[in-house]
């Protein structure tokens, strides 16, 4: 037996060894179900990018080849913009800027109202699955149904908010959507129906995991009300408020489709966004001009950025606390 088991081990020493991925396939292996994703990502996110920065540098009409057919200006386009070395700021810029930043402060408010309606509707009681589809209906139809839905309610002679207004005796000269000092709100308060609708489903989300264990222990405590919203379940929501708040931003920063379905950028130009006047400025009739589209692209991905980084710092400070 002796004799036999050395047998084995010599057997087992002369063994070839193990190759390079077979050492290191547990670290492989991610990587390798990754990396679909990440080509695409690369592909059709970050080249993108990267050629908007480089195209943003010439003056281009979009015909034929940039090199051929483009002029390079250096940073002419944000001079332009800004109104930087003597050029004339853009006023249209500066209006989409201040309207951009007015959708992101006011797009925001989806997020309490979203709370609310979720702890009104988590509830036990008859009919609430009929209440949570009607409050769950925006969410799911398009964003140009919501644009026509809402161009309809603010009609200036016979819709429903004008109809409904005029009997307080308010009057809003061309209407909300014709007037350039309530055009912006107005496409605004149709954007956040659907994004409350969002913020909503995520708070029922996390309604349901919050711990009962610890919502009995602070009633015993004496707690109820405001303080228990506070101090115990809002704590437990943070993982959903981090999304909501993520989600809103840029849906804010990227408000295209509903000041293009309402207002077309009007009245007077009024109501532009970033994402509007890159379209604007590259393919609409008055276009044609993508070097300088690609700038306030630039200045829009930029502002982006700052959000996103935060968020994702903010993430990656959260899992090392958590380790």
């Amino acid at each position: 037996q002796t004799g036999r088991r050395m047998s084995i081990s010599a057997d087992s020493d002369r063994q070839p060894p193990r190759g390079w991925y077979k050492r290191n396939e547990i670290a492989i292996t991610p990587w390798l179900f990754l990396a679909p994703g990440v080509l695409f990502f690369v592909v059709y996110v970050i080249a993108p990018i990267w050629q908007s920065f480089g195209m943003s540098l010439y003056d281009w009409n979009g015909l034929g080849d940039i090199d051929t057919n483009g002029t390079y200006v250096g940073l002419e386009n944000y001079n332009k913009l800004f109104g930087l070395n003597g050029e004339r700021a853009d006023r249209n810029f500066q209006i989409s800027l201040w309207n951009n930043l007015r959708w992101l402060v006011l797009y925001l408010l989806a997020i309490p109202l979203g709370l609310f309606i979720a702890l009104f509707l988590n509830q036990n009681v008859r009919g609430i699955r009929l209440y949570k589809s009607l409050f769950f209906f925006p969410f799911v139809i398009s964003q140009v149904v919501v644009g026509l839905v809402f161009s309809w309610f603010y009609l200036p002679n016979n819709g429903l908010f004008t109809i409904v207004t005029g009997w307080f005796g308010f009057e809003i000269s061309g209407g909300v959507l014709g007037n350039p000092n309530t055009a912006t709100y107005g496409i605004i308060v149709a954007g956040l129906w659907p994004q409350t609708a969002y913020c909503m489903i995520l708070y029922l989300t996390g309604l349901n995991a919050v711990d009962p264990e610890q919502v009995e222990a602070a009633r015993l405590d004496g707690a109820k009300g405001r303080k228990m919203l506070w101090h115990v379940i809002l704590p437990q929501l943070k993982p959903a408020t981090f999304i909501a708040f993520v989600v809103t931003i840029i849906g804010a920063l990227r408000s295209f489709d509903l000041v293009s379905i309402m207002t077309g950028g009007g009245p007077f130009g009024s109501t532009r966004v970033l994402s509007f006047y890159v379209f604007e400025k590259s393919l609409s009739e008055r276009g044609l001009q993508y070097g300088y589209a690609a700038a306030v692209a630039v200045v829009l991905f930029l502002i982006m950025l700052v959000f996103i980084s935060y968020f994702l710092w903010t993430m990656y400070q959260d899992e090392k606390e958590a380790r």
